[in-house]
C-alpha cells in the first residue's frame, strides 16, 4: 500500500483536484475566487438602441424600453443552473443594494418564475427580474452567459462582460458613481 500511494501520490491529487473543480459547491467557490472586476470601455463604447427591446416582469412591472427614462443600466443574463451566474450573485447583490434606487437593474433570464422564486429563497435574493418577451438589441446579445452590461444614459455600453465577475468592486462603484452624476 505504501509503495502504491508513493508511485500514484501525484495522480490521486490530480483526480480530487479536477472533482473538486466539478462538483458544484466548490465549482461555484473557484469561480468566485478567480473572478476579477470587469474592464470598463473607455474608447470608443459601443452605443445601443433599447427601443423595440421587453421584458415581462417576473416580481416586477413588464418593461418596454421605448419608455424608458435616462437612467443608466446594469442588465444581466443569467440562469440558476450556470456555475458562473450562481458565482457572481453575492457581489451583485450588494452593488444592487447600494444602488437600486439609482441605476435601472434587469436579471434577464430563460426560466420560470417558479424556478427562479426557488433559487431567490434559498438565496435570500430579491433582484428585479424579467423574461425576454423579444430578441435583444444585437449589440447586448451574447450566446453564453452570465453576460452583463452597463449602459450609460446616453445608450453607451460602457462595461460588456461575458462570463463570471466580482462586481463589488471601487473600480464599478466608481463607474457607477460617474455615470449617474453625468
Amino acid at each position: 500500500m505504501k509503495k502504491f500511494l508513493k508511485k500514484n501520490t501525484y495522480n490521486i491529487l490530480f483526480v480530487v483536484l479536477i472533482a473538486l473543480f466539478i462538483y458544484p459547491p466548490t465549482k461555484v467557490y473557484f469561480i468566485r475566487l478567480f473572478s476579477f472586476s470587469p474592464s470598463i470601455q473607455t474608447t470608443s463604447a459601443k452605443k445601443t438602441q433599447l427601443q423595440g427591446f421587453s421584458l415581462k416582469g417576473l416580481n416586477r412591472s413588464s418593461v418596454n424600453f421605448n419608455d424608458r427614462d435616462d437612467k443608466v443600466i446594469f442588465i444581466s443574463f443569467w440562469a440558476t443552473w450556470c456555475p458562473p451566474c450562481i458565482a457572481e450573485m453575492p457581489s451583485m447583490k450588494q452593488v444592487y443594494e447600494d444602488y437600486k434606487e439609482k441605476v435601472d437593474f434587469y436579471f434577464v433570464t430563460q426560466e420560470s418564475w417558479e424556478i427562479v422564486k426557488k433559487f431567490y429563497d434559498k438565496n435570500e435574493y430579491d433582484f428585479p427580474t424579467y423574461n425576454p418577451v423579444n430578441y435583444p438589441p444585437k449589440e447586448i446579445t451574447s450566446s453564453s452567459i452570465p453576460a452583463t452590461f452597463i449602459i450609460d444614459k446616453t445608450g453607451n455600453i460602457v462595461v460588456d462582460k461575458k462570463g463570471a465577475a466580482d462586481w463589488n468592486s471601487s473600480k464599478i462603484r466608481n463607474l457607477l458613481d460617474q455615470l449617474i452624476a453625468k
